[in-house]
């Protein structure tokens, strides 16, 4: 049997429509960072195919360690300026600062990154992985609810975040090592834009 993350950590990948208080575990990544708007970027259209390309050579070639289902899309999201995440910060695309990545599975080593880094390139060699890391990341204390609906409806959703922690006595945190986290459970090439599926996340710290 396949190990899903989406449902086995329901916590994690399945929050409700409706805010709530979540201490988001260390987990294992693959990471991209870049810049500028993700529909249009090159570079975001190439981070994505190199992550998706390692996830699945590492899957493929460790199936006697552990059968699992890559995870989804995810990504942190910044824009330098001195805002503290409330909704208008996400409403010009060609300000952001990104982080790509997909999680991993613990087993998944130094090593076992760097020979999937070596095929990958082997089978596609016009795919620069250089950029790839595997990364540890502590997100901590967040607010998280499931966004339904267009990408650029978020900011509605992020304000109401915004709220319900300080309503329960914390504020944003967005730095530049805390930041906005979406979850995209939907393939937007296959779902209309009204039913699509998001984990927003926000970092947060006690007022």
């Amino acid at each position: 049997m396949n190990i899903d993350y989406k449902k086995t950590e329901k916590e994690l990948y399945q929050p409700k429509t409706r805010p709530s208080i979540i201490d988001v575990p260390r987990m294992l990544f693959i990471a991209v960072d870049g810049k500028g708007n993700p529909n249009t970027s090159a570079e975001y259209s190439s981070a994505i195919e190199v992550l998706y390309g390692l996830s699945y050579t590492i899957k493929m070639g460790n199936k006697d360690v552990l059968e699992y289902v890559v995870p989804p899309l995810e990504g942190f999201w910044y824009t330098g300026d001195d805002s503290n995440g409330i909704g208008e910060i996400i409403l010009d695309k060609n300000k952001f600062i990104w982080t790509a990545l997909i999680r991993q599975p613990d087993f998944v080593t130094t090593d076992i990154f760097e020979k999937a880094k070596s095929a990958l390139a082997k089978k596609k060699p016009n795919l620069d992985t250089s950029e790839a890391r595997l990364e540890t990341i502590d997100e901590g204390l967040c607010v998280q609810v499931m966004h339904i609906g267009q990408y650029d409806d978020e900011p509605a959703t992020v304000a109401m975040l915004d709220r319900f922690a300080v309503q329960n006595g914390y504020t944003i945190d967005i730095n530049n090592t805390r930041r906005h986290h979406e979850i995209y459970l939907s393939d937007p090439r296959k779902v209309t834009p009204e039913k699509l599926k998001t984990v927003l996340r926000l970092p947060i710290k006690l007022s």
